[in-house]
């Protein structure tokens, strides 16, 4: 059998029912793990090992008994800290929030213990999944496990390195896709309104979302299949058609219309030689796999990256000013001034900012009216700190996923994006699954771990 570390949630699921695992075994086997990574990692801030013992035991029973409640019964799952889990500091990374304990669960991580899902504890994070990395933070920041000499989100980085399957983080300019595309694994920011943002910090009303992160993307797929749903408690939450988000998995890419958008990563960014290769080459695979590919045109990425800024400097100072003006010394360096920004914007910046987003998610539709699904950067080199080309759809709310393409001569992960139509997720996995079962890039794995 696979080591228990790098199986996947949907293999997991199959050890469990053929009976040569049980969920406790494969929890036990994830913390002794994380044991002996993680500090040197820091994926986690708070590892949750009698809590999870104890859910794997129940969910042990239960399955043995033939209760299954689905796919995800007795799966790891790690949750980013900007995340509320009951009775557990929710600390954002933050000096002002070290004593924070939630008292109820997030929407989304009460659908993963209605699932009988298994919470590991809480992962690393920037300061308010702002800016960062911050030397003096409270806590270390995690370790790129492919080179311990790049950061990356701890979500990201405990995938990589097989500390658990599952992971759900938040992202407001890149927070899910940019730690998956830098670490190797595969990242969903949903449709805005997909996934409930009930019980996590807020950062950006119009352009943070909540996504589903595995090392596959038919793991991805059935993560959103337990996140996603309306929450009539959450006034930004939709009622979005009902799918089997991994209905299409099987299909391939016969028949997709692909729009590459070229210009991305060629005039608006110099990508490197290895990262420009390999978007030709996920291209050209698809084109054999029967898709039909054309070059298409979006707005230039500063307009994207303009009106992001605007909009999540400003709100995110809505959220924060009173701790801002109160205790400014609290706020990590990187953070407080990214916060401060917003101090000096006005109410015309913000309208100004609404507005040209409403253009820029027409010149977006109107593209996809004529394409499937998009395929463009994600980072302009392997694990690099720009998110220049993944803040486009936090302003526009499409679903966009980030996901491996091969590795550099380095050996570090090379990655691109797809994105897709409003709430067509299956559509954009269709397109993530076909180059990935034609690639092989869900074998990749650090030497490291």
């Amino acid at each position: 059998m696979t080591a228990p570390w790098w199986l996947t949630a949907s293999g997991a699921a199959r050890a469990f029912s053929r009976r040569l695992v049980s969920p406790v075994e494969l929890v036990q086997a994830l913390l002794d793990r994380i044991a002996a990574l993680d500090p040197h990692l820091h994926g986690f801030v708070r590892v949750d090992a009698e809590a999870a013992l104890a859910a794997a035991r129940a969910a042990a029973e239960e399955i043995a008994a033939g209760r299954v409640r689905g796919p995800l019964h007795g799966v790891p799952v790690g949750i980013e800290d900007l995340i509320d889990i009951a009775g557990l500091p929710t600390t954002c990374a933050s000096r002002l929030r070290l004593d924070h304990v939630a008292s109820a669960d997030a929407a989304c991580v009460a659908k993963l213990r209605a699932a009988g899902a298994i919470l590991l504890g809480k992962l690393t994070t920037h300061e308010f999944g702002l800016a960062g990395p911050d030397a003096d933070g409270p806590f270390p920041s995690a370790r790129n496990p492919w080179s311990p000499a790049h950061h990356a989100g701890g979500a990201g980085v405990g995938l990589a390195a097989g500390l658990f399957p599952l992971a759900v983080a938040a992202d407001h300019a890149g927070g899910v896709r940019h730690p998956a595309a830098a670490c190797g694994v595969v990242g969903l920011k949903p449709s805005a309104g997909l996934v409930s943002r009930r019980g996590v910090v807020p950062v950006s009303f119009t352009c943070g979302q909540v996504g589903p992160m595995a090392r596959t993307v038919a793991d991805v797929a059935l993560l959103l299949d337990a996140l996603a749903g309306h929450d009539p408690l959450d006034p930004g939450s939709v009622v979005p058609p009902r799918r089997n988000f991994a209905a299409m998995l099987g299909r391939g890419a016969a028949g997709l219309r692909i729009g590459f958008v070229r210009h991305f990563h060629e005039r608006d960014l110099t990508a490197d030689a290895a990262t420009a290769a390999a978007l030709e080459q996920v291209l050209r695979t698809l084109a054999q796999e029967g898709a039909e590919a054309r070059e298409v045109t979006l707005p230039p990425l500063a307009d994207f990256t303009v009106v992001g800024g605007v909009l999540t400097a400003g709100e995110a100072w809505a959220v924060h000013q009173p701790w801002l003006r109160a205790r400014p010394g609290e706020y990590g360096r990187p953070a407080r001034r990214f916060l401060m920004t917003g101090a000096f914007l006005g109410a015309g910046d913000y309208v100004a900012a609404q507005s040209r987003r409403r253009h820029l998610i027409t010149a977006v539709e109107a593209v996809l009216r004529e394409v499937d699904v998009l395929l463009c950067a994600a980072l302009p080199e392997p694990a690099g700190a720009s998110c220049d080309a993944l803040m486009p759809f936090n302003v526009t709310g499409h679903p966009a996923l980030t996901m491996p393409a091969g590795l550099s001569p380095s050996g570090m992960p090379v990655s691109v994006q797809f994105v897709g139509r409003y709430f067509e997720e299956a559509t954009l996995l269709r397109a993530a699954g076909a180059w990935e079962r034609a690639a092989g890039t869900d074998a990749l794995h650090p030497s490291s771990a």
